[in-house]
């Protein structure tokens, strides 16, 4: 059996020294959480978050040369007043820890502010949002621009290359253009309330549009033009506002405001003047349309005149016709034809009832007497028929009332 045991090799100094990985780890995740607090600057790259299930946000923080793992903790994100996108440019603050079972380091965030033109963003973005709600760039909400420009104000710098620009593009387009200028500053700290104030004077003008224009610059000179104030007072203008600041990819507050927007003051100059020949083009064109108008409409009336005029004729000679029948038979009344036949029918009427009455008087007469003869014989019968038994009866009544008499009695 010893024969059959094979002996262990003898341990080396190496080897008795050693730890597990665990063990390295802990003395690792141990030396990291004992490093100070940090302020790292980064960009961020490969954002994802917030998980559905934790909470949690997870992404990498880098610059040119390197990139560390980063972590924000559910309650930090929620406290955060920032929109974390791909290539934010950031500041954290926060320690190192690592995860033991996969030995992997990260940064734990426990403060977070975006840094440089980032943070120029992240305020754009907020006022976007509350200017949105107000309802300040509803396109309900936008005045219309003419289409025929004849007085135009301009709020610029009238010391850079922009002014002249508008000047040049609208002489060539349209001379026929008046300008009327307000300079202002574009940029700096008191640029907000310079083209505030030449906006409200502006508004005074009798003007039909207002270019409010500036060349192109980083965002940090444009944020003269995302300022709340020159959005209101933009907003609040009853002429209508044109923008063209900056170049193609700049879209300031102001643009989202404005009723118009272009992308250079260029542009926005082309946009308010239409060129002398096309308007010459457009007048041709109207001609011709409202000759071939008038025509149609010079023949539609022409044919209802004469529809209307054969009707009239038709309607004319019935008429006539109908006077002519009722004149004829009236001509043919008797009150025309004799005006005395009236008179002479009355007085043979009258002749022949005299006559009547006169014939008529004696035998009415005769017949009366006739009836009164038989009525006088008839109340003669009648009367001696009812006068002798009420003579009779009166005089037994006589010869009692004398029977009783008190003076034949004496």
């Amino acid at each position: 059996m010893e024969d059959e045991v094979t002996q262990a090799p003898a341990a080396t100094g190496a080897e008795s020294e050693s730890i597990s990985v665990s063990d390295a780890l802990e003395l690792a995740k141990t030396v990291i959480k004992g490093m100070p607090r940090l302020v790292v600057r980064g960009e961020v790259s490969g954002f994802r978050g917030p998980n559905s299930r934790s909470g949690h946000c997870y992404f990498s923080l880098k610059d040119d040369t390197g990139s560390m793992d980063v972590v924000i903790w559910r309650g930090v994100f929620e406290r955060l007043d920032v929109q974390l996108q791909e290539g934010l440019e950031v500041v954290v603050t926060g320690k190192f820890d690592m995860y033991v079972p996969r030995g992997s380091t990260s940064f734990h965030i426990e403060r977070l502010e975006v840094a440089g033109e980032g943070l120029l963003h992240q305020q754009v973005e907020r006022l976007k949002k509350k200017l949105a709600a107000e309802g300040l760039m509803d396109p309900q909400r936008k005045l219309p621009v003419p289409a025929f420009c004849t007085r135009v104000g301009v709020v610029t710098s009238l010391s850079g290359s922009v002014i002249d620009d508008v000047k040049r593009t609208l002489a060539r387009r349209n001379p026929l253009v008046e300008l009327v200028c307000c300079g202002c500053s574009v940029q700096g700290k008191e640029a907000p309330a310079s083209i505030t104030a030449a906006l409200t004077r502006m508004a005074q003008e009798p003007v039909d549009a207002i270019l409010l224009v500036r060349g192109g610059g980083s965002l940090e000179d444009l944020m003269c033009f995302n300022d709340e104030s020159v959005a209101r007072v933009i907003a609040a203008c009853h002429i209508p506002i044109v923008t063209g600041i900056g170049h193609e990819p700049d879209v300031t507050i102001a643009d989202l405001v404005g009723d118009r927007r272009c992308s250079t003051p260029t542009h926005a100059a082309e946009s308010i003047a239409p060129s002398i020949s096309e308007l010459i083009k457009l007048t041709d064109t109207r001609e011709q349309r409202l000759a071939a108008a008038m025509s149609t409409k010079v023949a539609e009336a022409a044919d209802s005149l004469a529809v209307m005029g054969e009707a009239l004729v038709r309607a004319s000679r019935t008429t006539v016709d109908k006077s002519r029948a009722a004149v004829s038979a009236l001509a043919t009344h008797r009150c025309l034809t004799s005006p005395d036949g009236f008179l002479r029918d009355r007085a043979e009427t009258l002749e022949m009832t005299a006559e009547r009455l006169l014939e008529a008087g004696p035998r009415a007469v005769t017949r009366h007497a006739r009836d009164l003869d038989v009525r006088a014989r008839s109340l003669e019968v009648a009367g001696s028929r009812i006068c002798p038994p009420r003579s009779q009866e009166v005089a037994r009544m006589a010869a009692t009332l004398d029977a009783l008499s008190p003076l034949k009695v004496l």
